[in-house]
């Protein structure tokens, strides 16, 4: 399987602090890796540096074949490298079209009839409250609008921070459920997620950071296995 997205050396700082240190990945063409630890362990600072909304200090990041360390993050997203960030990010006081739309502020308004449909169709909660204020959402369809309003930008490759995070079960189990979907379908997906038994059952590789390095890599099923990982995150 050939590699969408491959992470050489890469080392993030806030101001002295070294937050990510030297770390490699490879994210595989049309499947699901995940990116696993715990709170401060360098998951989400390797997010923003992937979109260029965090400058990395070295290292190499190829997306496609091209070199996107420098790039800014208008022309990441131009390259198909769309993040749905911690925490949702969706703007309240517009309605959930429009920041259904504000996904495709990059594209012709001629195809976004189309994929407006298509991520409705992906999330009816949506449809039915579709010129209603997007802050008037619950948690979890705010979620469903943060990964809409990315589907919206026509990723090659969909990084998500946290999805789950604040849901309830029932809804956790609905937004794996449609990433499984999303990933079938084609997408590449890299999921940072604290939710590791949840994030191993999807996904088809993991990593596990600590201390802005990581520490183990393998199969879901190996992690899954890993008497580490077991004893570290999933109760021994």
């Amino acid at each position: 399987m050939s590699a969408v997205l491959q992470v050489s050396g890469l080392r993030v700082h806030y101001g002295v602090i070294e937050a990510v240190k030297g770390i490699d990945l490879t994210i595989a063409q049309g499947r699901i890796t995940t990116l696993l630890g715990g709170n401060g362990a360098g998951k989400s600072t390797t997010l923003l540096a992937l979109s260029g909304l965090l400058r990395a200090s070295a290292g190499s990041i190829v997306f496609d074949g091209d070199e996107l360390r420098d790039q800014p993050p208008h022309r990441i997203v131009e390259r198909g490298l769309i993040q749905v960030p911690e925490g949702r990010e969706i703007l309240t006081t517009l309605t959930v079209r429009e920041n259904l739309l504000l996904g495709a502020y990059r594209r012709g308004a001629d195809e976004l009839k189309k994929d407006l449909a298509y991520v409705l169709a992906l999330f009816p909660r949506l449809k039915e409250k579709l010129h209603g204020r997007a802050g008037n959402l619950s948690g979890g369809e705010q979620q469903m609008l943060a990964i809409a309003r990315a589907l919206m930008a026509r990723p090659r490759c969909l990084l998500l921070d946290e999805p789950s995070m604040g849901l309830a079960p029932l809804l956790v189990r609905e937004i794996f459920k449609t990433l499984r979907a999303l990933n079938e379908s084609g997408l590449t997906i890299l999921l940072v997620e604290q939710n590791i038994h949840q994030a191993l059952r999807i996904a088809h590789h993991g990593y596990v950071m600590e201390n802005g390095e990581i520490a183990l890599s393998g199969s879901s099923a190996e992690l899954l296995h890993n008497p580490k990982v077991i004893e570290a995150y999933l109760g021994a």
